[in-house]
């Protein structure tokens, strides 16, 4: 899993962003494909999500899976 650039994250901006579920983790956790081959943990707890799933994330909290 890589460290945000310049200190900001691509699923931490003032909007909600569309990543893909690459891994499953434990405590409610997924890794993302948030782009340009940038890993980022995010929470799912919210939503139920599956490894493949495009998921709508706002402030590293999953908050819809896309369908």
């Amino acid at each position: 899993m890589t460290e945000c650039a310049g200190g900001h994250c691509v699923t931490c901006a003032d909007e909600a962003v569309a990543v893909r579920v690459v891994r499953l983790v434990d405590g409610g956790l997924a890794d993302v494909d948030a782009g340009d081959g940038r890993v980022e943990r995010v929470s799912v707890a919210l939503v139920d999500a599956a490894v493949g799933d495009t998921v709508l994330v706002h402030a590293k909290e999953a908050i819809g899976v896309m369908t």
